[in-house]
């Protein structure tokens, strides 16, 4: 027996003895678009992971906007740390539920690469530039399938699944895929509150208090409670979701800070100049097509100027999208 084939084969043969009969296991993948050659020691799932987090646009996710613009603070979430946490508090939860941890966590690595620069403010722009739309998840999942690299990752077909999928309507084909669904929005309700208290722009006291009352006073005690609600209402059943009573008390504290944080703080003050960012640059490339880089304009004649120019205005970085705007209208001193 060759040893190197047999290390694969233990963790897959484990997967089979011990999670649930509900989850996703590495053997029953739908496979890749493109076939490639098992690996002796790492499952599919497994590579997967390792192919995001060793990618660009990984990278690029530190350098982008989760709710606060450009920080001064180095305690403020930027896109890549709330990625972390939606990484953690998914694995926790299939773990729980014996579900498969390694396809959960390739997920939850990859399901925010599609993020503008500027955040939701970025990607609301575009939406409303490009034909078809823009949506996060949507460029997500192209970047995986065709832009990474020029050629995409070639992921199997249960991550890409789940990277589309993570948005609260999707339908993800396997429970890990809620799970990270659900530990997105766990993820970021809970970190984006405990961002604007340190910002001064809420309180614990100001949370609505029956939310208090059943999710938690503080930020450990919310992720805890909601994990272990979803695990005593899932454990042994083919779902995974809250109980109704947690449900109602956790929608309610988003809509709270869609109301008091998302949509009208101070938080959003720079938000207008950061879409004519957006704006300006996405206009300017279409009409200097040829300034785009060629892994990007490959697809031209596939999917036309806009949507190229919508690729590489989202895979920049807030930083660099504020270069390169000034470096194209701001015109420098004449020495």
């Amino acid at each position: 027996m060759d040893n190197q084939i047999l290390y694969r084969e233990i963790i897959e043969q484990r997967e089979k003895d011990t999670l649930s009969s509900y989850a996703q296991l590495v053997v029953n993948t739908r496979g890749r678009a493109k076939e490639i050659e098992l690996c002796p020691v790492r499952t599919e799932y497994v590579r997967d992971r390792d192919r995001i987090i060793h990618c660009k646009s990984f990278r690029r996710l530190k350098h982008k906007t989760q709710v606060f613009l450009s920080p001064i603070g180095d305690h403020y979430r930027t896109r890549l740390t709330h990625t972390l946490e939606v990484s953690q508090i998914a694995r926790t939860i299939s773990r729980g539920l014996l579900l498969n941890e390694d396809l959960t966590e390739a997920i939850a690595m990859g399901h925010d690469l599609g993020h503008t620069p500027f955040g939701h403010s970025g990607e609301s722009v575009l939406n409303s530039l490009v034909p078809g739309g823009f949506q996060h998840n949507k460029q997500s999942l192209r970047i995986v399938e065709k832009l990474e690299n020029g050629v995409g990752l070639n992921l199997t077909y249960e991550v890409r699944d789940g990277i589309l999928n993570h948005k609260k309507d999707g339908n993800p084909c396997t429970l890990e895929g809620y799970v990270v669904s659900l530990a997105d929005r766990i993820a970021y309700v809970n970190h984006d509150i405990d961002d604007a208290i340190r910002a001064g722009l809420l309180t614990n006291e100001s949370l609505p208090e029956s939310c208090i009352e059943v999710i938690g006073a503080t930020h450990g005690n919310r992720i805890n409670a909601l994990v272990l609600d979803i695990l005593s209402e899932s454990y042994g059943k083919p779902y995974v979701r809250m109980s109704e009573k947690m449900a109602t008390e956790f929608n309610k504290l988003r809509s709270y800070l869609f109301d008091n944080l998302y949509h009208d703080s101070k938080a959003k003050a720079e938000e207008g100049k950061a879409e004519g960012i957006v704006e300006a640059l996405y206009n300017y490339y279409l009409k200097h097509i040829e300034k785009i880089p060629p892994e990007f304009t490959k697809y031209i004649s596939e999917d036309g100027e806009k949507r190229v120019a919508a690729d590489y205005i989202a895979c920049m970085t807030d930083r660099y999208a504020v270069r390169t705007y000034m470096d194209l209208f701001v015109p420098r001193d004449w020495a």
